[in-house]
């Protein structure tokens, strides 16, 4: 099963309707990146990992959860994640000469796919 941007929204939007304030969300994301950034040091040697540990589930795990409470604040604040990544990546691709830019690889790819 596969999520969109705007799915995600929607149901972190109902999810934290009468109980998540932008400043608690945000604490917890910042909570996560740090989370990332252990997993990530454990990955590179410079922390000591558990043996057994699965380095690479955590990593995921981790990730998730930054994109849960990053997406959950855009949600509390109307924002349309799905068009502003769009055109995000648009004006960066224009600043640093990129030679496509998401919106295009998006339609190159579903065009690529065989009607069904």
């Amino acid at each position: 099963m596969k999520v969109t941007i705007a799915e995600l929204e929607a149901y972190l939007l109902e999810r934290y309707s009468n109980g998540g304030n932008e400043q608690s969300l945000f604490m917890k994301l910042v909570e996560e990146i740090g989370e990332v950034a252990e997993v990530l040091n454990k990955k590179a040697g410079r922390k000591k990992s558990d043996s057994g540990e699965d380095l690479q589930v955590q990593l995921g795990d981790e990730l998730a959860d930054v994109i849960h409470y990053a997406v959950a604040i855009a949600a509390q604040n109307g924002l349309d994640m799905n068009e502003i990544i769009i055109e995000k990546d648009k004006t960066a691709s224009v600043k640093y000469n990129h030679r496509t830019n998401l919106k295009q690889f998006i339609m190159d790819k579903r065009s690529e796919k065989p009607d069904c």
